[in-house]
């Protein structure tokens, strides 16, 4: 036997799926916040970034037309580049650390393997305050984990030639928000602004531990 009418059954269903839809929408607006806001809140100070090499080392930095604004290459000027530490520019929280793109074959056994596609094993770190750094074509998995905290100088990778390559080395950016900056280290910038020439400077490391 049924009981009450069919229309109340009908309008309890009706007010039931408001009310997810509602918890729903909230949700999503919530989720929404959590991520737009902090990116409409203005950049705090730049931290104090170093390059991501070795201490006292000086290495060629440089682009090339069609690179990308404020992209730096970093290229050993001493030493096999291959396997060379890659050391965190300032101290932050990794937030990616894995595959960009793909992998291709270049290798030290094989240095004119086939090219991947895209940065090949990077890492991301966030340095607070809307700051974070890019590190692009590591050798192999980096040596840190999504989530991880890092030092400045810490190493995070070793230098390869993964993803879209053409030998090994670093590709580096710096960003304020979703926007990409020009690279400064210990206090300068480095000068490479554009990419609409080719064009290479040479900087010594002051990535050194503290003391």
């Amino acid at each position: 036997m049924t009981t009450g009418h069919p229309r109340s059954h009908r309008r309890s269903r009706t007010r039931s799926l408001r009310l997810l839809l509602g918890v729903g929408v909230a949700g999503v607006l919530a989720a929404a916040a959590v991520f737009v806001v902090p990116q409409l809140l203005p950049p705090g100070p730049r931290p104090l970034f170093q390059m991501p090499v070795g201490c006292g080392e000086t290495w060629q930095i440089g682009t090339y037309p069609g690179h990308g604004e404020y992209d730096v290459d970093f290229f050993p000027l001493d030493g096999d580049p291959w396997g060379q530490p890659v050391l965190a520019s300032a101290a932050g929280t990794v937030t990616v650390s894995g595959i960009n793109g793909s992998l291709g074959g270049r290798t030290p056994e094989n240095p004119d393997g086939p090219r991947g596609r895209g940065g090949g094993y990077w890492v991301k770190i966030d340095h607070g305050g809307k700051w974070e750094t890019q590190y692009l074509h590591l050798l192999e998995p980096p040596l840190v984990a999504e989530g991880q905290r890092v030092a400045q100088g810490e190493q995070i990778g070793r230098i390869g030639s993964t993803g879209n390559s053409g030998a090994p080395h670093l590709h580096y950016e710096q960003r304020q928000g979703w926007q990409k900056v020009q690279t400064w280290f210990d206090g300068q910038p480095s000068g490479i602004t554009h990419d609409d020439a080719e064009y290479t400077l040479r900087l010594t490391s002051n990535n050194c531990p503290a003391g």
